[in-house]
């Protein structure tokens, strides 16, 4: 149960603004800590890809990316540490990813915070990784103030694409998913059929660049359809489809830009329907990898616009897993006087609508 296990330091603490927050992020591929302040002022971060190590397989493997996490994160986290100016001995908390993810990350990161948590004396905060994006946006340096509850998150990435009701800490509405393939599983699929290395979005992207979008027709899936349900498989076959009358490069290009615009026209549909249904937003946030694509987010902030909100996106470097989101979703949790027990467990399936406050 969140919530339990607070010590009267955390409690008389945080009620006071507490102390910096570390945050671990080992949920996938990339391995990262950042220290924040209770602020949101960001004192440290820092990313170490694994890029090199997954290259040659096409993706990313389990065994060898928790192996890695368990290589480099100590040294990362004393590096924060070290630019932050701050000793481990004054942090007002750990935060740690605990699910959604691969198992064997999740373990060696939320088992490397506890330990730091058990020997500092400090609180633990269990993070869902769906939860520290869908806060990014209230980060105060995003804008001024942070957005206010409520707003709409599209969340969109290799392995999640939702529309969901944020309606406060701990409470998420889910307004509709992908049917099949996340979006940025579309990315990356279509751009292997096109020949272009891992990982495939922003390879496509560039891609897309120096083509025609509209000189190939590929099926819309959903389009005006009501709700805000998602399907990229048939697209994915279309271009599967397609590749082999390919006779150019430039004929690649025309393919890649014609399946992004697609892939944006599709999004901004969705999106438009959620913001129906969704009286009362303060504003429209996009968050994950695929919210790195300019094109994605040219056609998001034209619908945004259309219903008279602002477009929240976070800067490129915190679209894809990184550890001021964790820290940050941390200090939110640890604000509302919420921390997690020691033996919380590490979930690979941990849907938001499973959180609580």
């Amino acid at each position: 149960m969140r919530g339990v296990g607070l010590d009267n330091w955390s409690r008389a603490g945080w009620s006071h603004g507490g102390g910096p927050v570390l945050g671990l992020e080992a949920s996938c591929d990339e391995t990262a800590a950042a220290v924040l302040a209770p602020d949101g002022t960001i004192l440290a971060e820092a990313v170490r890809s694994q890029l090199a190590e997954h290259t040659p397989f096409g993706g990313v493997v389990p065994e060898i990316a928790a192996r890695a996490h368990l290589a480099h994160l100590p040294a990362l986290t004393a590096k924060v540490l070290a630019e932050a100016g701050i000793a481990a001995a004054d942090l007002g908390g750990i935060a740690a990813t605990s699910g959604p993810g691969l198992i064997g990350g999740l373990i060696v990161g939320a088992t490397f915070g506890k330990g730091m948590a058990i020997a500092l004396d400090k609180p633990f905060v269990a993070v869902n990784h769906l939860e520290g994006h869908a806060l990014t946006a209230r980060i105060p340096g995003m804008v001024p103030g942070g957005v206010e509850f409520p707003f709409l998150l599209l969340l969109l990435s290799g392995g999640h694409c939702q529309c969901v009701a944020v309606e406060g800490l701990g409470r998420y509405r889910r307004l509709g998913s992908t049917l099949d393939d996340a979006v940025g599983e579309a990315f990356d699929k279509s751009a292997k059929l096109l020949g272009l290395p891992w990982p495939g979005g922003p390879a496509l992207e560039a891609l897309a660049r120096t083509g025609d979008p509209k000189r190939f027709p590929l099926p819309r899936p959903m389009l005006r359809r009501p709700g805000c349900d998602f399907s990229f498989s048939g697209l994915k076959t279309a271009v599967a489809q397609t590749v082999p009358k390919l006779a150019s490069d430039q004929d690649r290009a025309d393919l890649a830009a014609a399946f992004q615009y697609v892939v944006a026209a599709v999004l901004a549909d969705r999106a438009s329907n959620a913001l129906g249904m969704m009286p009362g937003a303060t504003a429209m946030v996009v968050a994950g990898g695929v919210a790195a694509n300019q094109g994605v987010r040219a056609a998001l902030h034209g619908v945004a616009e259309a219903h008279g909100l602002p477009l929240v996106a976070p800067p490129i470097r915190l679209c894809t897993d990184n550890a001021v989101m964790i820290a940050w979703a941390g200090i939110e949790r640890l604000r509302a006087g919420l921390s997690d027990p020691l033996d919380h467990a590490p979930r690979p399936r941990w849907p938001l609508a499973e959180l609580s406050a």
